[in-house]
């Protein structure tokens, strides 16, 4: 009698730890989050798929990546470039803002994220305290590593690794795509 309650018992906290689990630590995870910005791009649902993402931070961060890598050439190049992304980051969030739901509205299939990326990218998703960072890529072969930020409304992105490589690569698409004899 004492091992079929004990077994019982066993199964039945296991449940509740699971049950635990899935109500309320995954839902306010960061993997939560990316599923369901996934899902707001594949159901091209612009305004859903904005909200995961903090622009003027995204922002920030690319400027001063960039204006980093150039800092050796010119150093008050440097500083001029800092304070240039300071006060143009909250115009340029707004209009990168505008542009991603229009590319998400439209189904932009350079925004899709294929689901064994997804997948790779929810188990690989590293986590300290309120930072998470991540990696994946892309059908067109581009590596994304993407660093999200516990906000009060929950987690977004605010930042993008090796922006300056990626903005190269969208640009040569957007070249290639414009010319016709490509």
């Amino acid at each position: 009698m004492l091992r079929f309650v004990t077994r019982h018992f066993t199964g039945i906290l296991i449940a509740l730890v699971l049950g635990w689990w899935g109500i309320f630590y995954v839902p306010a995870s960061p993997s939560w989050a990316m599923l369901w910005l996934r899902n707001a791009v594949q159901n091209r649902d612009g305004a859903a798929a904005v909200r995961y993402i903090d622009f003027q931070s995204v922002i920030q961060h690319a400027a001063r990546e960039i204006v980093a890598q150039d800092a050796g050439k010119d150093p008050l190049g440097a500083f001029v470039g800092q304070a240039a992304a300071q006060l143009l980051s909250q115009p340029a969030a707004h209009l990168a803002e505008a542009v991603v739901k229009r590319k998400v509205d439209e189904g932009d299939p350079d925004l899709q994220v294929p689901a064994v990326a997804m997948v790779g990218a929810f188990f690989a998703l590293h986590r300290s305290g309120d930072t998470a960072w991540t990696s994946f890529t892309d059908r067109k072969g581009r590596t994304w590593e993407i660093h999200l930020t516990r906000e009060p409304s929950g987690w977004q992105i605010t930042e993008v690794k090796n922006i300056r490589e990626l903005l190269e690569k969208l640009e040569q698409h957007e070249a290639n795509s414009l010319d016709p004899e490509s």
